[in-house]
């Protein structure tokens, strides 16, 4: 098999529904719905076109972390 362009959506027989990332003739990197990032490579992949789009992927929420000030800590003990 060679390089499948990116942002194609396929079907893996093992992981279900996914969307290429990166692909190229040696590695391809797959990102699937419900397993996350996977690679394989390229030449023994099997995969098949899936019909429709892709759903749209929630961005990582960031939290940022608050500092607990040392008095405080040491207090509640």
């Amino acid at each position: 098999m060679k390089a499948l362009p990116e942002g194609q959506y396929i079907k893996h027989f093992q992981y279900g529904l996914g969307v290429i990332t990166e692909s190229d003739n040696d590695r391809t990197s797959i990102d699937f719905d419900l397993h996350g990032m996977k690679k394989f490579v390229t030449s023994i992949m099997v995969v098949e076109i899936a019909e429709g789009t892709p759903p749209k992927r929630k961005r990582a929420k960031r939290v940022k972390k608050v500092a607990v000030p040392v008095a405080v800590a040491a207090a509640g003990k």
